[in-house]
């Protein structure tokens, strides 16, 4: 009896490995003026963060330096000037205090912000990646033994545990660093599920028992077979944790475990605002206004490219949209 070992058809509207795939996605992403405006708004804050200190040479301001003439010692530190000290030198206003350019602190603010909420993904998504693979093609032991691990991993408290690393961890060790691990290897176990979940779903099918008899060891089948089948859900959850990773850096920042002064990030900045809400309100708002615009332009986005991946769940949604307002 002859076996077939061609791969066996992808399912319909699911995006296909290859070129092709990208421009596909794209034209689905297209379609969506909310995707399309939580891209540009994403694209202009990552063009601002990188482009931090050519702006901060134009407009000669410092982020670290101070200016006690800007703010009124007698009132405790307010700026002085309308809305936060804006002026012509200071299109933001200055910090409470210190007088210290906002402008360029919420710009360099937003590379730690980015830069550690990208890394921590990159980190849980390579981790959970790993261990949901091996969960799924380990045998029934390993797989019980890393699915309690994983189960030990989501239960953990990690802001905790952030704290108390602040009593062990060398006080010269960077920052930035840290919290990329503290949120990447705290977070992986969401990942993890998925992945093993949809490898014991994909192992079954004709390309793998295909590949398995073609003499393929497990490691050249995950490489060849499992992993490109399993990219389209795996950028989609990785897209949806970017938010997520983002809240946790600035939760973790406002309680002190972040990049320490003088260099800036918007939980910090959030941390020191809570003293001056009623004096200087702009301090509060601007920061946490950022933060909440780059959170939902990601997860519009992440919603976007979920769709785009998988159209049959936004058949699905319109479906039962359709039956709720018939009803």
């Amino acid at each position: 009896m002859s076996i077939a070992l061609e791969r066996s058809a992808p399912a319909p509207g699911a995006v296909p490995p290859g070129a092709g795939a990208g421009r596909q996605v794209w034209r689905r992403i297209r379609r969506r003026p909310s995707a399309l405006a939580a891209a540009a708004v994403l694209a202009l804050l990552v063009l601002l963060a990188l482009a931090a200190p050519l702006l901060s040479h134009l407009t000669g301001q410092d982020p670290g330096a101070y200016h006690d003439d800007l703010v009124d010692s007698a009132r405790g530190g307010v700026p002085l000037g309308s809305f936060g000290g804006i002026s012509a030198d200071h299109w933001l206003g200055v910090e409470p205090g210190t007088g210290r350019d906002l402008f360029t602190r919420l710009l360099y603010g937003a590379r730690i912000s980015l830069l550690v909420a990208l890394g921590a993904v990159a980190v849980q998504t390579a981790v959970g990646v790993g261990v949901g693979l091996a969960a799924a093609l380990g045998g029934r032991f390993a797989g019980r033994l890393i699915g309690l691990t994983t189960d030990v991993m989501i239960a953990l408290p990690m802001l905790v545990i952030g704290i108390a690393l602040t009593a062990v961890v060398p006080p010269d060790f960077p920052r930035p660093l840290l919290l990329i691990l503290l949120i990447g290897l705290f977070d992986w176990g969401g990942t993890a599920r998925m992945v093993r979940a949809q490898t014991l779903a994909l192992r079954g099918l004709d390309f793998v028992d295909a590949a398995r008899l073609s003499g393929n060891g497990t490691l050249r089948i995950a490489r060849r077979e499992l992993l490109p089948s399993l990219a389209a859900p795996v950028i989609t959850i990785a897209a949806i944790k970017v938010p997520t990773a983002m809240v946790a850096e600035a939760s973790l920042s406002f309680l002190g475990v972040g990049v320490k002064p003088p260099t800036p990030s918007w939980g910090q900045m959030l941390s020191s605002a809570q003293t001056w809400f009623r004096a200087d309100p702009a301090y509060v708002l601007l920061p946490a206004g950022l933060l909440f615009v780059t959170v939902l332009a990601f997860t519009v986005l992440g919603d976007a490219v979920r769709t785009a991946l998988d159209p049959r769940e936004g058949s699905r949604l319109r479906v039962g949209t359709g039956k709720e307002s018939r009803a």
